[in-house]
């Protein structure tokens, strides 16, 4: 066996809890590479923790979290069915390359499977070429463009 695959064994998967938020909290401000405003996104981890169409799963070493995966489920007409969309994942910078990445994809595979959806879909910045890399390893295909337009108040 190799010490990837120990390691991978030694990774537990699991529902994310209100008490996951504050390093969850860390973990999108590093993603994101700012400093998100604390109570807003509180507000938020915790109204979507209470939505059945939002599912968040972390991954977990010896207590300690070390990853995070989200997922917003939705009705489309154009695909006729429920469709996931990641919109966040991370895994801590000093435990990259050792598929705890792969290990949340795969719960979100499964759990895909258990809910029926048609498909899996992300978006990531163009910027984040590793990024765009693990995805197409973890079977995603690039098919589409994101077009965005800031809203200006």
């Amino acid at each position: 066996m190799t010490p990837q695959s120990t390691f991978a064994n030694l990774i537990q998967i699991r529902t994310a809890a209100s008490t996951d938020e504050p390093i969850v909290y860390s973990f999108l401000c590093d993603l994101e590479e700012t400093i998100l405003e604390r109570a807003a996104f509180g507000m938020v981890y915790q109204q979507n923790l209470a939505n059945p169409s939002i599912h968040y799963l972390v991954a977990e070493q010896q207590g300690d979290v070390i990853g995070f995966i989200s997922c917003h489920v939705q009705y489309l007409l154009h695909h006729c069915g429920k469709v996931g969309e990641i919109q966040e994942l991370y895994v801590r910078p000093d435990l990259r390359n050792q598929r705890i990445g792969h290990e949340l994809v795969s719960a979100l595979d499964a759990l895909a499977i258990r809910e029926n959806l048609v498909n899996l879909e992300v978006t990531t910045n163009q910027k984040r070429l590793d990024t765009v890399r693990f995805y197409e390893r973890e079977s995603f295909q690039k098919t589409h463009f994101k077009l965005v337009k800031p809203i200006q108040r």
